[in-house]
């Protein structure tokens, strides 16, 4: 008996040896490499032109469409996925090039609302008009974000076209859309823009010899105080904000753009913004 409980304590101890043998190799792995996943954009030109069934055009457009790709180590475009990180990244792309290819079904929707426009100018012996949209596209870009600035311009008939700042910023990350609230994380970055804004407004009036409420809407504060609504984008310098004739001031003065320099940002932004807009070590850096 006393033999056999020396064979099984033997036996117990070498399992043991055993099983912690095998932990520490696995710990001993190294961590597989992340996977070098780079992304591009490029601008794609799409035009089209929508006629009646006499001919006639009812609507031309003319649209630079950011496309988003991804791209493996060596510089193949990632088409499918074999990792999760592979899925990421195929998500990320979708996710961005779905907002801008919703532009193509705009020929379409504004050449129906011209034909009605003219069968009515038809009937009541005005010229009939051509319905025009277009939209220019700026594109920066680094490891983390995109921030897409554009023009948009559309001419429905009347006295001039009508011009629309856009912008779309994308965490590369976090593969969504974001708005510059989230830079925010409860600080006082918002306050500050608003206040800067107002800042550059005044002198900006003072230097054309006019009081603030004589250049821009009475109300200009208030809607500086709602900046994030608008036009923001980034690029190497820092942010910019922009105001569409009509939003801020009246058709004639033009779009209104102003712009903030990181290095005024930095002490109102949170950690995430921080890393977002690349400034974590106080430096922007772009690819």
């Amino acid at each position: 008996m006393s033999t056999m409980i020396a064979l099984l304590l033997v036996l117990s101890a070498l399992v043991g040896c055993a099983g912690e043998t095998l932990t520490n190799v696995k710990n001993a792995l190294p961590d597989p490499p992340a996977e070098a996943i780079t992304f591009s954009v490029e601008l794609e030109a799409y035009e089209e032109t929508v006629r009646d069934e006499d001919g006639a055009v009812l609507a031309e457009c003319a649209y630079e469409l950011p496309v988003l790709t991804a791209r493996l180590e060596d510089g193949s475009v990632l088409e499918t996925a074999a990792s999760a990180e592979q899925e990421r990244a195929l998500a990320a792309a979708e996710t961005f090039n779905g907002r801008f290819a919703q532009w193509k079904t705009n020929p379409g929707t504004l050449a129906e609302t011209a034909k009605e426009d003219r069968a009515f100018r038809n009937e009541s012996g005005l010229e009939p008009v051509a319905y025009t949209d277009d939209l220019s596209c700026t594109v920066y870009q680094t490891e983390t974000l995109i921030s897409i600035s554009g023009v948009y311009y559309t001419y429905t008939g009347g006295a001039h076209p009508n011009s629309i700042l856009m912008s779309w910023n994308f965490d590369l990350n976090a593969g969504e859309f974001f708005e510059p609230e989230i830079l925010d994380e409860g600080g006082d970055f918002r306050d500050y823009v608003h206040l800067a804004l107002v800042k550059q407004v005044r002198e900006t009036a003072a230097e054309a010899g006019m009081t603030p409420k004589d250049a821009y809407w009475e109300d200009y504060e208030d809607i500086l105080a709602d900046w994030s609504s608008y036009a923001v984008n980034f690029d190497e310098s820092g942010m910019t904000v922009g105001f569409s004739p009509y939003e801020l001031a009246a058709y004639a003065a033009g779009p209104q753009v102003f712009h903030l320099t990181y290095e005024t940002l930095l002490p109102h932004l949170g950690q995430h913004g921080r890393a977002l807009l690349g400034l974590e070590d106080g430096e922007q850096s772009t690819n």
